[in-house]
């Protein structure tokens, strides 16, 4: 007797290493898990790093990205996919090319700015990143300091977040979450902005230092949402939600002596399967 087969939602994280575990491919693998999808990684670059900072990050040779990619692809075509740190020309000119016709969403979280302002790739690579991966991206998630080095000049208010969206999408994006968790106060406010929808979705901060991953967690959400067919905007609502929640499971935590993770098995689901038939 023939066993009967499911299939399941599938992510993908093309991005980089976090081995003290709260941010890059491990954050991404542990929300895609725990939101019920199936998580598969292609490493990008090796930061050597904990709660407390990048102390170095070795690149991974060029065509060892490649061959990662070309070796998911072949046998498992990911449901979505979130992009996170590319550091090089290079690197966009390879990922754009391969994804070019990949039938699917991306979700690009433009990894640019270290949590204590330093720019992390160069100019030429921002710009290859505004040319090659934002067409591509069916949405974009920087936060503000990432904002300011795309558009070069300080966001620091909602109506300048409203008004940098604006001139992200004349960049070429398809829709732009532009994260407003920086702005000070106790109110945090991120808007969703499509050429024709502008939605806003506010909360309250969470007094807490456990916030290391924090974007690469929502942009993963984000495509594990998209991934179990939720839309656009409902993915991005519920994947804040995630989010929110991750930081309150770990608010009294202390892991690590710096920034610590999020919970992000506050609340797990089964991997959810679908009939094939």
């Amino acid at each position: 007797m023939e066993t009967k087969k499911y299939t399941v939602a599938s992510v993908l994280s093309i991005a980089g290493f976090d081995g003290s575990g709260g941010a890059g491919i491990q954050a991404d693998t542990k929300t895609i898990s725990a939101l019920g999808c199936y998580a598969m990684n292609v490493l990008t670059a090796l930061p050597v790093q904990n709660t407390q900072g990048v102390k170095s990050i070795y690149e991974i040779p060029t065509q060892a990205i490649k061959d990662q990619l070309e070796t998911i692809f072949e046998d498992i075509y990911p449901t979505a996919i979130k992009i996170g740190m590319v550091h090089s020309t290079a690197l966009v000119e390879l990922i754009a090319d391969f994804l070019k016709d990949y039938r699917g969403p991306i979700i690009f979280d433009p990894v640019m700015v270290s949590t204590s302002g330093h720019r992390l790739i160069q100019a030429d690579t921002i710009q290859a990143c505004i040319d090659r991966l934002f067409p591509l991206a069916t949405l974009i998630t920087p936060n503000l300091d990432e904002v300011a080095v795309l558009i070069n000049e300080p966001v620091d208010s909602l109506a300048k977040m409203r008004t940098a969206g604006a001139k992200l999408l004349q960049m070429g994006c398809q829709a732009v979450l532009v994260k407003g968790g920086h702005l000070p106060g106790n109110d945090l406010s991120s808007i969703l902005l499509r050429a024709d929808q502008d939605i806003q979705f506010d909360t309250t901060k969470i007094e807490t230092r456990n916030t290391h991953g924090s974007g690469c967690t929502l942009s993963s959400a984000i495509a594990s949402y998209l991934a179990l067919g939720e839309d656009l905007p409902t993915a991005v609502s519920n994947a804040l939600d995630y989010v929110n929640k991750a930081i309150q499971g770990s608010q009294h935590l202390a892991i690590g002596h710096g920034s610590g993770p999020l919970n992000h098995f506050h609340n797990p689901q089964k991997l959810i399967t679908y009939d094939m038939d």
